[in-house]
């Protein structure tokens, strides 16, 4: 896992690139559980509330999946890759928290079942060029978990 501005982003995720602060990860029966990485809880604050669309939703990649509101921010949550809302995290929903507590363990926001995979997953950045880019931004952005 690596650590930037105390942020930590593990390389054995995939993350949309560019502004749109959304992690994925491959399970293997083929559906994809996404949530909003350490810096992107970073720069929204103590999280208030998290809404994901409703069950069965099919959302566009890089479209909303779903809405996060902070102290200081309301705004969509990117989905990573299209695909069908196949499960919400109601303890998110019930604990908003657990987004800046545990963004890539209990956090995850909401489960897709991919309808292009392949297609998509050249679009996602991983391993170290997702480090790369991460560093980029957040240091355009002063984003810092500290």
């Amino acid at each position: 896992m690596a650590e930037i501005n105390g942020c930590n982003i593990p390389e054995d995720l995939y993350y949309l690139a560019g502004d749109k602060l959304v992690w994925a990860r491959f399970e293997e029966d083929g559906t994809v559980t996404a949530g909003v990485p350490d810096p992107g809880q970073a720069v929204a604050g103590s999280v208030v509330a998290v809404t994901a669309k409703k069950l069965g939703r099919t959302v566009a990649r890089g479209k909303s999946m779903g809405t996060l509101e902070s102290g200081k921010w309301v705004g969509p949550i990117p989905a990573p890759v299209s695909g069908e809302i196949i499960a919400i995290n109601e303890a998110v929903t019930a604990s908003p928290t657990l987004v800046n507590d545990d963004p890539y363990g209990e956090g995850w926001i909401v489960k897709l079942q991919p309808s292009d995979l392949e297609g998509e997953k050249g679009d996602l950045a991983t391993g170290q060029a997702a480090v790369d880019a991460f560093q980029e931004l957040m240091g355009e952005r002063d984003i810092s978990c500290q």
